[in-house]
């Protein structure tokens, strides 16, 4: 169930609004930063296959169709005007994490408004998923600020249980649905394993970016001497000893190791990695990475 109906509708839009107000000037330095020209299309798309009248070129018959047919047929094609921006919002349990004034959801909330509104105000379509270990909510691809707004809205306060994280079923149900080619956000903290097949076959298609939420209690422990932690998506409990250099160590590098083995997956199937510290700046990230796709591209 969504939490607009437990929650007071009106504060519900004064967050919203606060939300969209606060990131204002990122999405105009990210409009600025290049946005519309590194997510740009690629010309021309294919639409459909019709029957051959005459007058139409020949050279776009569908030899394929017409052989299996017996009649003329050609391939329709259409000028792309409009990208798909399509953003994967984990809303697993452990996104409730947070050090700072702001948890990783907040944080990752922040995160969709800038690039939904960056990609409504470049004439792009913005379309929203999220997910636990299961598709939570889906907005299919629209331009406007409207959906802009809805995206923010449902970002924030989506409800969902104490569910686990799965990239799988983000991955397979976007390589489902999406029939043409489309920018893909994954915005998640990645603390997950196992949807390295399903990854691969969704960029095979599609341009996919790796927006990871980075909390400092991810790699960085305070020593604060015995701290009882639960994990909120398994709800396995342990007492840890933070005082211990130790554990703090063992800690940064196992944290360390995960980066690694992501970047290594990550790069596998081409997908850009970008860090998004919780409780700073989530533009200026993504303004660095705009400037580096860019200069990729020439």
């Amino acid at each position: 169930m969504s939490a607009t109906t437990e929650l007071d509708t009106a504060e519900i839009l004064r967050a919203v609004k606060r939300v969209q107000l606060r990131t204002r000037k990122a999405v105009t330095d990210m409009v600025a930063g290049g946005f519309a020209s590194v997510f740009r299309g690629s010309g021309m798309e294919f639409e459909e296959v019709r029957e051959y009248v005459p007058g139409d070129d020949v050279r776009a018959i569908d030899w394929n169709v017409t052989a299996r047919t017996g009649r003329p047929y050609i391939k329709k094609f259409v000028e792309e005007r409009e990208q798909t921006v399509m953003l994967a919002h984990d809303l697993s349990a452990s996104t409730r994490l947070g050090s700072s004034h702001r948890n990783v959801r907040q944080s990752a909330a922040e995160l969709a408004a800038v690039l939904a509104f960056s990609a409504t105000h470049s004439g792009d379509r913005a379309g929203y998923l999220g997910f636990t270990d299961e598709v939570e909510l889906e907005l299919p691809p629209r331009g406007g600020n409207r959906q802009a707004f809805r995206i923010i809205r449902e970002a924030l306060y989506r409800e969902t249980e104490d569910a686990a994280t799965d990239i799988t079923v983000a991955c397979d149900h976007l390589a489902h649905v999406l029939k043409r080619r489309s920018y893909i956000f994954l915005i998640s903290d990645f603390l997950a394993t196992g949807f390295d097949r399903s990854l691969g076959v969704l960029a095979r298609r599609h341009d996919v970016v790796a927006l990871r939420l980075v909390d400092r209690l991810h790699h960085d422990l305070p020593a604060v001497g015995l701290v009882r932690w639960r994990d909120p998506e398994t709800g396995r409990e342990l007492v840890v000893d933070t005082g211990s250099a130790a554990v703090r160590k063992a800690v940064a590098r196992r944290a360390a190791e995960r980066t690694a083995r992501l970047r290594a997956q990550l790069g596998t199937h081409r997908v850009d990695l970008v860090d998004i510290p919780v409780g700073g700046s989530v533009v200026d990230p993504l303004v660095a990475y705009l400037k580096m796709r860019e200069r990729r591209r020439r």
